[in-house]
């Protein structure tokens, strides 16, 4: 007969097992109901040169959301959770960047679109 060695598990092991209230989830996947109903929404208003900052507003939010609740980011180790915000902050730094430098050339892009068009 083989021994079997039951292992108790270690304050530390424990501590990382609160995966949030069904309510706290439910909770989270209405507000991404509501933000994606919002970003519908605005997608139909006219706002100009705002549009494409309420859109990423929008979606920054909601990945902030499924990282801190469904991926469980809020008890994950300090490291981590820098590393995800940094990596959030230069992506929103890249892409706003981007967007400020194509309004440099957006002229150049209407006049090659209307010769195609020709």
């Amino acid at each position: 007969m083989m021994n079997e060695h039951v292992i108790a598990p270690t304050e530390s092991a424990t501590k990382h097992d609160h995966h949030g209230s069904i309510g706290s989830l439910l909770g989270t996947f209405a507000l991404l109901i509501v933000l994606t109903v919002v970003t519908v929404c605005g997608s139909k208003l006219s706002l100009g040169s705002f549009e494409i900052w309420f859109a990423m507003g929008i979606a920054s939010i909601k990945a902030v959301l499924v990282a801190v609740f469904f991926m469980h980011l809020r008890h994950d180790k300090t490291f981590n959770i820098l590393i995800v915000l940094f990596s959030l902050i230069f992506a929103a730094i890249f892409i706003s960047l981007t967007m400020i430098d194509s309004n440099s050339y957006q002229n150049e892009i209407n006049d090659y679109v209307e010769s195609q068009l020709k």
